[in-house]
């Protein structure tokens, strides 16, 4: 699908790589009990070193002794505050699966919650895994095998994105960045099997390297597939040579987060006239879709331009390996012990795991990733009460009236600019718990037998829920993240935060947990940053509306922009890991909505402790340093050094440490709480203090 750089997420959830599959494991294995979990606090002192000094490093300070006692699970690329919760919260899904596993044979066949079980069962079946072996993709393979023309590599193209491979460009219907009350067809670069462009195009020799790997897993894959061993590094040579021709004609990530740049509007011939190699009636026909009537929006026309050449001047051969390649990877994870730990050897090289999770863990999550509000509602059930749910929803209500406050006592920015912003803030949606109305999962088909085919089916569901979207109005009751998440997100087409159910709970958020504590963590490093999404450098170019306008002054634009760059120098000095520093331009967003979501949850919190009278001493700290000290340990995490390599390539969040020193540096609040003084560490330079929200 195309890649929607503007929806933005508060957590980096680095799962794809990590659900490398496990080795064989009965589902008599996979039911057994599990270990109950000590439960987690917003605020644990027991995490704190008090040998760190706050002014010097904040992170090690709130979060240092733990830090120090740590070590990473083996099948994990790190730990902390994500993976505690969530292991907390698998159990429960585990639970509900567990529960429709036992009970599906009994149910009706149109109940979703048999098909929930079969779907589950299908994939803890080992044994069937291991006795079909390349089994489930025969036909697949059959199909590319045949492939001798444009016409069929273009229907073999479709087929395989329905199924789930992410194969020569992205297609999706997203809301219309100029009409954001309805859907519009959208393409975007994509099929690429390393995870960036970047992995193609460096020439150092670690790159170099990496690519050297890449040919021989792509022959491994190939090769345990029947091929024909003789030839088969030289076609997997090829597959990565069309796979450099297609990142060459990429955009860079830093590139793609100016939304101007990835909104190109064009009607379907304009579209012919830059892809005249391309069938695109025909692509339509073949994933179920009506052609488009009026227009499209092509997120990155140059690298169409590209494809289309490709289409022709590439050999068909050489597509059908690349198809063959991709169609096998996708499945791999799922297939025979083989295939699982070719796949796992080479992940493990971008997330540093040692050892494949539980099989129970796999199934689950792709489970969730796939049909998760099948289980939602069960979850939910078991795990967050209505009282929860309406108390996170008085945390994050009363961030928006403090950035309110924030916006109209701004020295900077001009009235017909607040007065468009604080419209955009009355305006913005917000979803907390779970949804109002759940999914319809009548058309879905889950069948005993192989769980490759069960995949593709829900794949093909979704799909097909989907596909003929395109001018109707956008469902503004649909959630992009499932109820068990531990993540949250802001989507500037909606204008609107989501907060699910799963990231509402110890460590994030206790509703016996003190205003301090509360407010630090929720509000500060979920709903304060979630709601300055709206406002950041992406999200500030979309309108209440959720449309692609330009409601600023120009000279607010330019305030913006020269402050903007503060933080980009600010986390450009930050190193990742080893020589690697923090791309200060990729994570830009992200940081800005650091900074204002804990000014702005900084604020509310003081405007509780005048309405409700201050407390005393909790566990020795006073209210504003439990504050600081809640959102320090909301990013508390470790990481592996082969996953923070990958994330300076891929992802738009800055490491946790930095996330917590680099705004509370900026934040005078945050000195006088602890007696911090200038040239202190954590305390920057007032010039160097960007001045945004």
């Amino acid at each position: 699908m195309p890649d929607r750089t503007a929806f933005r997420a508060s957590r980096v959830v680095l799962m794809a790589l990590a659900v490398a599959a496990a080795p064989s494991l009965t589902i008599a294995q996979g039911v057994a009990a599990s270990k109950p979990l000590a439960p987690l606090k917003v605020i644990d002192t027991a995490y704190m070193n008090r040998g760190a000094k706050a002014c010097v490093d904040f992170f090690d300070f709130a979060n240092g002794a733990w830090l120090a006692h740590d070590t990473i699970p083996a099948a994990y690329s790190s730990s902390g505050v994500a993976r505690d919760m969530s292991d907390r919260n698998e159990l429960v899904v585990r639970s509900v699966l567990d529960d429709a596993l036992a009970k599906r044979k009994s149910l009706p066949q149109d109940n979703t919650t048999r098909k929930l079980g079969t779907f589950y069962a299908t994939c803890m079946d080992s044994t069937a895994a291991e006795q079909m072996g390349i089994g489930p993709l025969r036909n697949t393979l059959a199909t590319i095998d045949a492939v001798n023309s444009k016409a069929a590599l273009l229907s073999a193209i479709a087929r395989l994105q329905m199924s789930g491979s992410n194969v020569g460009f992205g297609y999706s219907p997203d809301p219309d960045p100029h009409d954001a009350a309805h859907y519009l067809g959208g393409f975007g670069q994509g099929g690429l099997g390393l995870p960036d462009r970047d992995y193609y195009t460096k020439t150092d020799p670690a790159s170099d390297s990496l690519r050297k790997a890449y040919v021989d897993h792509i022959a491994k894959y190939l090769t345990l597939a029947g091929d024909d061993g003789a030839s088969v590094h030289v076609r997997a040579t090829r597959v990565l040579a069309l796979e450099t021709e297609l990142a060459k004609a990429s955009m860079e990530r830093v590139a793609m987060r100016d939304p101007s740049a990835v909104d190109h509007p064009m009607t379907l011939d304009q579209f012919h006239a830059i892809t005249p190699n391309i069938d695109w009636q025909s692509y339509f026909h073949d994933i179920g879709a009506a052609v488009p009537a009026k227009k499209l929006n092509i997120g990155q026309p140059e690298f169409f331009k590209r494809l289309d050449a490709l289409m022709t001047s590439t050999p068909i051969d050489d597509w059908r390996t690349y198809l063959r390649y991709h169609a096998i990877a996708s499945a791999a994870a799922w297939l025979s012990t083989p295939f699982v730990q070719e796949n796992f050897a080479f992940s493990s090289r971008f997330t540093g795991a040692k050892e494949l999770l539980p099989r129970w863990k796999r199934c689950l999550r792709v489970a969730d990733n796939t049909i998760g509000e099948a289980l939602g509602q069960a979850y939910v059930a078991k795990t967050f009460s209505p009282a929860a749910r309406a108390r996170a929803k008085v945390v994050i209500d009363d961030i928006r009236t403090s950035f309110g406050q924030r916006v109209q006592k701004l020295d900077w920015m001009s009235d017909a600019t607040k007065k468009q912003a604080l419209t955009k803030l009355t305006r913005m949606g917000e979803k907390v718990g779970y949804p109002d109305k759940w999914r319809d999962y009548s058309q879905l088909q889950t069948v005993e037998g192989p769980f490759v085919l069960n995949l593709e089916r829900a794949n093909a569901f979704e799909w097909k829920r989907t596909i003929n979207r395109p001018g109707s109005p956008v469902d503004t009751t649909e959630w992009g993240i499932t109820v068990p998440t531990v993540n949250a997100y802001y989507d500037p087409t909606k204008n609107e935060m989501v907060f699910p159910a799963g990231a509402l709970a110890p460590q994030t958020f206790d509703p016996k947990a003190d205003d301090a504590a509360n407010y630090g963590s929720l509000g500060g490093s979920w709903a304060g940053h979630e709601l300055t999404h709206g406002f950041d450098d992406e999200g500030r170019h979309f309108d209440a509306k959720g449309n692609l306008r330009d409601w600023w002054t120009p000279n607010d634009s330019v305030h913006f922009s020269k402050e903007a760059q503060k933080v980009v120098d600010q986390f450009n000095a930050y190193t990742q890991v080893d020589t690697f520093h923090v791309n200060g331009k990729l994570t830009l967003g992200e940081n800005i909505a650091d900074y204002g979501g804990v000014l702005t949850a900084y604020d509310a919190l003081q405007r509780g402790l005048k309405r409700n009278g201050r407390p005393g001493l909790i566990e020795g700290f006073t209210p504003e340093q439990r504050f600081f000290i809640g959102y320090a340990q909301s990013w508390r995490s470790h990481n592996r050094p082969e996953s923070m390599k990958n994330r300076v390539t891929v992802d738009p969040h800055a490491p946790e440490r930095w996330r917590t020193n680099g705004p509370l540096s900026n934040i005078p609040a945050f000195a006088a709480a602890f007696g911090c003084k200038a040239g202190d560490p954590m305390v920057r330079q007032p010039n160097l203090v960007p001045h945004i929200w």
